[in-house]
């Protein structure tokens, strides 16, 4: 009977990464297609996540929504390549002393779109250079993501207008 209290919650698993990413070419504007919904874009609409490389080799990062009220809200960062992943993980640090995983788990060979989680797979965002995405291409990409193990029914879509 207590067997099932007992129970440990499975260990996450860590997904891989594509082989390489040419920062320069994944620097620029990606709008949110979809995600795991974190609670810091809870009530957001427009996402939108902008990077520029620094002369001093890393990336600036501004991500940005409109909130309640059709008011933006941002945030900035600095990314970091982590040595030896082929720039596909980066460590991303918010106002200093916070800092997340950013692995890019998918990449159109392109640079039109990507997906991106964390190493726990908690997380997960779908990304595109325009605001919207074709469906046939949405849905392949959701299929690949759910063939590598994500769990895909937790995707939301995000609203790219007012």
């Amino acid at each position: 009977m207590f067997k099932k209290f007992l129970r440990k919650k499975p260990a996450a698993r860590k997904p891989g990464t594509v082989s390489s990413v040419d920062v320069e070419r994944y620097c620029g504007t990606w709008y949110e297609i979809a995600s795991f919904a974190p609670r810091e874009e809870r009530n957001c609409r427009r996402t939108k996540a902008e990077y520029t490389l620094n002369s001093q080799g890393y990336v600036d990062v501004r991500n940005s929504c409109a909130g309640r009220g059709g008011r933006e809200r941002s945030v900035k960062a600095k990314a970091y390549p982590v040595e030896g992943s082929g720039n596909a993980k980066l460590v991303v640090r918010f106002f200093r002393f916070v800092k997340g995983d950013y692995w890019v788990v998918d990449l159109a060979d392109d640079y039109t779109w990507a997906a991106v989680s964390t190493p726990t797979s908690r997380s997960l965002w779908i990304l595109s250079r325009t605001p919207y995405m074709d469906e046939t291409l949405y849905a392949g990409i959701v299929e690949r993501l759910k063939g590598r193990g994500f769990d895909t029914g937790r995707l939301v879509r995000t609203v790219q207008r007012d």
